[in-house]
């Protein structure tokens, strides 16, 4: 008899539940791989959207600024309005390229999700098509994809369209 191991012959139990499978497990481990990622993303275009809407906020209190300086006539402004006007200038402008540089990096991150999507999508299929036994039609294929990542849509347009109209009418940008 192996005392570490109990009696003779005795087979080694798992943990799992016997009505659970490999198979449910690698699902579930590939729901939570998924969520995860989604979150991830999510995550990160909240943070763009919050970079933008400080962003926003800074260039129309700037421009605020600077209106009021601009209307005061030339010959009533001092030497410190001149050049208050063209420090808030250059300021607006830094903010505005930063700004579209904040953009860039949205649609780059958009795409660059977009194909991991497809890649994930490639990966998956036949892998999919052994679990439901089907042959791999275009029909399937196209459902895998779009239900492959179900909030990307509204995520995407969601962010790129606020980042894009640049926080409504808080920011007219020049």
């Amino acid at each position: 008899m192996d005392e570490a191991h109990g009696k003779p012959g005795e087979d080694v139990i798992s943990m799992a539940d016997s009505s659970v499978t490999l198979e449910d497990i690698e699902g579930e481990l590939f729901k939570i791989e998924r969520l995860r990622n989604v979150l991830v993303r999510r995550e990160s275009e909240l943070r763009y959207m919050m970079d933008d809407i400080q962003l926003c906020n800074e260039i129309t209190r700037l421009k605020r600024e600077l209106q009021k300086l601009v209307s005061i006539p030339d010959k009533d402004k001092s030497k410190e309005d001149r050049t208050r006007e063209e420090e808030l200038l250059q300021q607006i402008n830094k903010l505005v390229e930063t700004r579209d540089f904040l953009v860039d990096d949205v649609e780059f991150e958009r795409l660059r999700e977009r194909e991991e999507d497809r890649e994930m999508a490639a990966f998956l299929q036949p892998r999919l098509q052994n679990i439901l036994g089907t042959k791999g039609s275009l029909q399937n294929q196209k459902v895998v994809s779009k239900s492959h990542h179900p909030a990307a849509p509204l995520i995407t347009k969601t962010g790129l369209t606020l980042l894009k109209d640049c926080c409504g009418f808080t920011c007219a940008i020049m």
